[in-house]
């Protein structure tokens, strides 16, 4: 018979998606992948391109996910470079899903795509596709940065039919807001950075802080990162403004070694369990 521990577990997920806006959806809305990739969403706008020349083709990054000291699941982000409309891009994809015996109660198989324009670190085109013990959903989202406007088609129930909605200047997606930040030189302790990120089906502002730097251990060594503070919604998810830690590594990669985040009930932590294809090689230290 399961471990009680599991069933506490799954009760606590469920009390979380009956209060979250929309985790990974930690970096974004209702599961382990959701609320790693949720905690991008909080921002007021202010706009700056971030060309993507530190992200390899290729590149593969691996988080283990835990809750509390269950072993939730797993998270993975990888890049290919491809063209987009005859345009250079990275297609971006991020998956997650839970393992063992979390998932025999609560089964999660989320997949983000997202088509990054390389020279201007902006989306083309998004896909949320996930399922989540009994919810799925399933939507597309297509950018027009010329006249900001966003053509969104909901997959799961065609007779929603496309909707075109206002968008604005420099909005970014889960995924993409990711690789906008890493991309960007002006990453330094003491810098405030605000966007507008495109959440399903809805735009939200986000704002984070360079707080510092830390040595950080990981299964690799230890490595120096920037410690960031993302600024998101308290009372719901999350317990107050500054509970969600992320720490970057502290190079010209700005590969997220870890998040953490401090949840109404319990706390989520991602770590860095496997990577390659970086495009500097990262600077762990025995």
């Amino acid at each position: 018979m399961p471990d009680i521990r599991y069933k506490k577990f799954i009760n606590r997920l469920i009390l979380i998606r009956k209060n979250t806006l929309s985790l990974w959806q930690t970096i974004c809305k209702k599961t382990c992948m959701n609320k790693i990739l949720n905690i991008l969403t909080i921002f007021s706008f202010v706009f700056t391109f971030a060309q993507l020349g530190n992200i390899k083709s290729g590149e593969r990054l691996h988080y283990r996910i835990h809750y509390g000291p269950l072993n939730a699941g797993t998270a993975t982000l990888t890049t290919l470079k491809t063209n987009y409309q005859g345009v250079p891009h990275f297609y971006v994809k991020g998956e997650g899903r839970s393992t063992g015996a979390v998932r025999a109660f609560f089964p999660v198989d989320d997949r983000y795509e997202s088509f990054i324009n390389i020279n201007t670190g902006l989306p083309s085109f998004y896909v949320r596709n996930v399922k989540e013990g009994g919810y799925s959903q399933h939507l597309q989202t297509a950018f027009n940065h010329s006249n900001q406007t966003l053509i969104l088609t909901d997959k799961k129930n065609p007779a929603n039919g496309s909707k075109t909605l206002k968008s604005v200047r420099g909005i970014q997606d889960m995924l993409s807001a990711f690789y906008h930040l890493r991309g960007r030189s002006d990453l330094t302790v003491g810098k405030t950075i605000r966007m507008n990120v495109w959440i399903d089906d809805e735009m939200f502002p986000f704002q984070l802080k360079v707080n510092g730097t830390e040595n950080v251990k990981t299964k690799f060594g230890t490595i120096n990162c920037l410690k960031i503070t993302p600024m998101v919604m308290s009372g719901r998810v999350f317990k107050a403004k500054e509970s969600v830690t992320m720490w970057v590594s502290n190079d010209e990669n700005k590969v997220p070694i870890a998040i953490k985040a401090e949840l109404a009930v319990g706390s989520l932590r991602a770590d860095l369990e496997r990577y390659s294809n970086v495009m500097y090689d990262l600077n762990f230290k025995k």
